[in-house]
């Protein structure tokens, strides 16, 4: 059988009714073009094509006046942008460790510890540095208090009497209290001295009306054993007359009394021609004896100035702790002669020489000194100053 067979046109650009070639399955249609670059194109072309169509456009879309130039603006800045942040994230030359860099000259932080989670603290001790050639020293003894009571009153030399035992008692080790006792009211100038010694202190008033003005002392101390008994101070009591004279040592020995301590004093007669010995005569610090020299006062029980005892305060206001068969005030009397209140005094505190002690070891020391240095024919200045200008005799150029 014979076979008709029709060959095909080498052309592929022929003509159809129906748009010619612009069909969608023509080899040259933009679709094909498309599907073809699509189906064989790497990702970064495909990224091309579609940045290039966004800003130049569809080639089938109409233009409008306008839109074609701002959207191309638009995105051309956002496609530079890009590039540059790429470009910016690109190791370029050495790289820094951010780590190792040191920013303590920026703010100086503490530094970091590394703490481990599995440390358990269980003690914690305090340390001292030790340091050549400095002595290592603790200063934290438990010392008894020092009450220091000191009548006083207007008097020519009455400020040099203050400053001067002020003085002695800023260079005792603390704790002291300094109870000044003045005569009907507290001075102004008294209160300053004392304010401006750095020390504790307690300014009392005696109000008492006295007919006997030699009995003056006797009141003043009774006002501070008051004052003590009443708020029930613990601490070693001493009478220190405001004219006489003390040593550092004395403050330091008084805190070694338990009881009642005694010791020897040296005093000027009365006569200022020659200096007598008044107090214990110890064998250690047992009391066995006293020193005596005035015939008018060998009738007394103690033989001991006024500056030469102290005792625990406790006695006072707590006479069950020292088996003390009465609890009577204990107080000074202006009933006696002149020259007695100490004897009877002591009397109240202690039964005899055994419930006394001996200071320092053997009574071998003087450690302060009572002196009748008054000058009674000066007059009171007020205010310790004088009304009018001094003289001057200015040097001539």
């Amino acid at each position: 059988m014979a076979s008709i067979r029709r060959t095909l046109s080498p052309y592929h650009d022929r003509s159809h009714q129906n748009g010619g070639n612009t069909s969608p399955f023509s080899l040259n249609s933009p679709s094909h073009k498309l599907n073809s670059t699509t189906r064989f194109a790497s990702p970064l072309s495909t990224f091309g094509v579609g940045v290039r169509r966004f800003i130049g456009g569809e080639k089938h879309s109409p233009p409008r006046k306008g839109y074609r130039t701002w959207r191309r603006s638009i995105y051309s800045c956002l496609l530079f942008f890009l590039v540059g942040f790429l470009l910016g994230l690109a190791p370029f030359g050495e790289f820094e460790d951010v780590k190792s860099r040191d920013f303590s000259f920026e703010v100086n932080h503490p530094p970091i510890l590394d703490v481990k989670e599995d440390i358990v603290v269980k003690k914690v001790e305090l340390a001292v540095e030790k340091r050549e050639n400095v002595k290592e020293r603790f200063d934290y003894v438990a010392r008894k208090q020092l009450i220091v009571v000191t009548p006083t009153y207007n008097r020519a030399l009455q400020a040099f009497y203050l400053n001067r035992l002020g003085q002695v008692l800023r260079l005792v080790p603390p704790p002291v209290l300094w109870i000044v006792v003045e005569m009907n009211a507290a001075s102004t100038e008294t209160a300053d001295i004392l304010r401006g010694m750095g020390i504790m202190y307690q300014h009392l008033v005696c109000t008492k009306n006295l007919t006997n003005m030699k009995d003056r002392g006797v009141h003043q101390r009774n006002r501070a054993l008051e004052h003590i008994e009443h708020h029930k101070l613990n601490g070693i009591v001493y009478f220190a007359d405001d004219d006489n004279i003390y040593s550092l040592e004395l403050f330091e020995t008084l805190r070694e009394i338990s009881r009642f301590g005694t010791w020897p004093v040296a005093m000027l007669a009365q006569s200022k021609n020659k200096a007598v010995l008044e107090g214990p005569v110890c064998n250690g610090s047992h009391v066995i004896g006293w020193h005596t020299n005035e015939k008018s006062k060998r009738l007394r029980r103690f033989h001991v100035d006024m500056s030469g005892f102290a005792f625990n305060s406790t006695i006072l206001w707590d006479p069950k702790r020292w088996k003390k068969p009465t609890s009577a005030l204990i107080r000074q009397l202006d009933t006696v002669k002149e020259g007695f209140q100490e004897t009877t005094f002591i009397e109240q505190l202690v039964e005899d020489e055994s419930q006394m002690e001996g200071t320092p070891f053997g009574c071998s020391k003087i450690m302060n000194w009572h002196l009748h240095l008054e000058a009674h024919e000066l007059g009171y200045p007020r205010g310790w100053s004088l009304q009018k200008n001094l003289g001057a005799i200015l040097p001539i150029e």
